[in-house]
């Protein structure tokens, strides 16, 4: 670090001075001075971490008769993306004696992974944009000062690994929970690569649902006065989860979930709520206590297309109908029905006959919320599957692969829940557990034999000397007796 601190003192101080001065005799290029100023930083501050992994990586060269069974093999030149920009440093490449494995310990002890071009800082800027906009925008977003392709983006977005649900050790008590469920409709550009979607009579079957599931514990208003409702401690999921085994595997999520976070002897009921689709429907079958509730609103969407085209009876009949439901008179409701498609002149549309059959299928489901409506808070699913996914996912025109509906569904769904995105990029570093018959270097020996010695430059700035040097020689001390095992 004191290189680079005394390369600034030599230059970067003198572009300062130059912008500054520039800045003085023209003070209308504010913009100019501010981006002379920012790129010395930003010079300094690639500089100073270069400069760091080599100086660690000089540690771990120096130490060779604490290095074990490690010898030198070569020393090249690394670089690699930071939130900053591009870091250029200088790492060696160890050899094992016993297995003859080949590692460059000063990456293991960073925890970079081989072939691994990115920080976690710069994984996590990349994240944070593409989940609200788009790969492009994603890769201009990494680094201050660099960028990356939107191929590159897209790499980290397929391979992204998503952390389990961690248990919550003072679980809530709580009588009735609510989940609401729908999915958005996305566009495919291809399944793997372009050209392989099939094409139907009509048209390529170019879609794939993107399912929401959000479990909550009911609605509260967002201020004391009124105004706006939010849902009290939402938890979301979402992903393609195709096929009964995807949808199975969705609701265990929920359920697990469930089961992680709340007392589930003390619920007395989960109301799961939807417009009926069967992969919603099944989530009872996973789901202890639940039961499931026809969504409010589509039912009243199919209402009006059963009325509408009757022209001016359209009022009567549909006050007969939601008579028959609040009443829980069935039979009011098919006479209801018949009455309309009596009197619909003309061909009856195919939208009265899906209106029927909804209503005819979904029955039980129709009463039990009147049965239950004293506990039950409505569906906002349409309006969340909106705000979570369709205004990233299908509100544009964009084409996606499966694998890429599949992943963004779950980093928006991840963005809801409030996820912390340098997590999520330090959670993909996460090693599986080694093999107990591989050889990994140990160095706990260096923590008491460390010694450091940094070279001074007579050109050095005498007043920063002293501090910088004592602060570098006490972050190396850490660094060194941190060292556990590599």
């Amino acid at each position: 670090m004191i290189k680079s601190i005394q390369q600034f003192g030599e230059k970067g101080i003198e572009k300062i001075e130059k912008a500054t001065d520039i800045f003085y005799e023209d003070p209308g290029k504010m913009a100019e001075f501010v981006y002379a100023i920012r790129d010395t930083v930003i010079d300094l501050g690639l500089a100073i971490i270069g400069e760091t992994f080599g100086e660690m990586d000089n540690f771990l060269r120096q130490n060779r008769n604490k290095r074990q069974d490690w010898t030198i093999v070569r020393r090249d030149e690394a670089h690699i993306m930071t939130s900053l920009g591009n870091v250029s440093y200088h790492k060696t490449l160890f050899k094992n004696k016993i297995d003859g494995r080949h590692e460059y310990l000063v990456d293991q002890l960073m925890g970079i992974t081989p072939h691994e071009k990115m920080t976690e800082d710069a994984l996590a800027s990349l994240l944070h944009e593409t989940v609200e906009s788009t790969y492009r925008k994603g890769g201009e977003a990494v680094s201050i000062s660099d960028s990356v392709s939107k191929q590159t983006v897209k790499n980290k977005i397929h391979s992204l690994r998503f952390m389990p649900e961690k248990k919550n050790p003072e679980k809530r008590d709580v009588e009735y929970l609510y989940i609401d469920a729908d999915e958005d409709h996305v566009s495919l550009q291809f399944e793997e690569k372009k050209g392989d979607l099939q094409t139907g009579e009509v048209k390529k079957n170019n879609t794939v649902l993107s399912k929401l599931v959000y479990v909550y514990e009911g609605i509260r208003n967002e201020h004391p006065s009124g105004g706006r409702k939010v849902l009290v401690n939402p938890r979301y999921f979402s992903g393609v989860y195709e096929g009964e085994k995807g949808n199975e595997a969705l609701w265990k999520e929920v359920w697990g979930y469930i089961q992680a976070n709340y007392d589930v002897e003390k619920i007395q009921k989960v109301f799961i709520t939807g417009d009926g689709a069967s992969w919603i429907k099944s989530g009872v079958n996973v789901i202890k206590k639940s039961k499931f509730i026809a969504d409010r609103f589509h039912t009243t969407k199919y209402i009006n297309q059963i009325c509408t085209p009757t022209g001016e009876a359209a009022k009567e009949l549909k006050a007969l109908l939601y008579r028959g439901i609040n009443g829980k008179r069935w039979d009011l409701v098919e006479a209801a029905i018949d009455t309309a498609e009596a009197e619909i002149p003309g061909e009856v549309p195919k939208t009265f006959y899906d209106a029927k059959t909804f209503l005819t299928n979904n029955k039980k489901y129709i009463l039990d919320g009147v049965r239950y409506r004293e506990k039950l808070h409505g569906c906002s699913a349409e309006g969340h599957v909106s705000h979570v996914l369709s205004s990233r996912l299908s509100s544009r025109p964009l084409g996606w692969s499966r694998k890429g509906v599949d992943q963004m569904s779950k980093l928006r769904a991840f963005r809801a829940n409030g996820g912390d995105y340098l997590q999520l990029a330090r959670y993909q570093k996460r090693e599986e557990k080694p093999n107990k018959a591989e050889r990994k270097p140990n160095m706990r020996e260096l923590r008491a034999s460390f010694v450091h010695k940094i070279p001074y430059s007579q050109r050095y700035v005498e007043q920063m000397t002293a501090n910088v040097a004592s602060r570098q020689i006490k972050k190396m001390l850490y660094f060194s007796t941190g060292i556990t095992g590599l």
